[in-house]
């Protein structure tokens, strides 16, 4: 069985994994940008699997993981790996695993933990999500639209970040065609649940 991910499309979500019992940030290794599978290749053995290995990813394929999906490919620029309509940027990637809740910091490459409750389990409705080693949520910040708490949000609100979304959701999958690890994406998660956990 390969070792995986899950993703989770909850408005903009994805799911996590991960070993580390401590409460702190994790440094994470600098993401390898060489490698991998040639493009053609990655793109004819990309897949959704719905079979996980518990086994945890390595510091260093979360790190390949996470910039793949939303890293800094042009640091000085500030210009990401997946595009982002209008370069707003508005897209947080939270990375739930065993040992906690994380925010990713591409430009410090670390995971800023956001609490030490393991919250894989309500990441989704799917059996295999509370056993998968990562869970990635997306999480649109609207605010970084020119969006006010209290603003109502419109369909049309949610184009860019929808689409931005699905942009790092297939840089993901790519990556783990690349390194043969297992990926899904998911619609079906209990939001205001979630929500609360996170």
């Amino acid at each position: 069985m390969k070792q995986s991910i899950v993703l989770s499309l909850t408005l903009l979500m994805f799911n996590s994994f991960f070993f580390m019992a401590t409460s702190q940030d994790i440094a994470l290794p600098a993401p390898d940008r060489t490698g991998g599978k040639p493009l053609m290749q990655a793109l004819s053995e990309r897949a959704t699997t719905r079979n996980f290995s518990p086994a945890d990813l390595s510091l260093q394929q979360l790190s390949d993981l996470l910039w793949a999906g939303w890293g800094f490919n042009r640091p000085a620029e500030k210009k990401r790996t997946a595009p982002s309509a209008r370069n707003v940027q508005e897209i947080d990637v939270y990375v739930s695993m065993k040992s906690g809740l994380y925010l990713y910091d591409a430009e410090a490459n670390i995971l800023r933990q956001i609490h030490g409750r393991d919250i894989r389990a309500v990441c989704g409705t799917q059996d295999f999500v509370g056993t998968a080693p990562v869970n990635l949520i997306y999480v649109a910040d609207l605010g970084k639209m020119g969006k006010k708490e209290g603003d109502e949000i419109t369909d049309s609100d949610l184009l860019y970040p929808w689409t931005n979304t699905g942009f790092i959701a297939q840089n993901v999958y790519l990556y783990c065609a690349s390194a043969n690890l297992g990926c899904v994406i998911r619609g079906l998660v209990p939001r205001e649940r979630l929500a609360v956990e996170m």
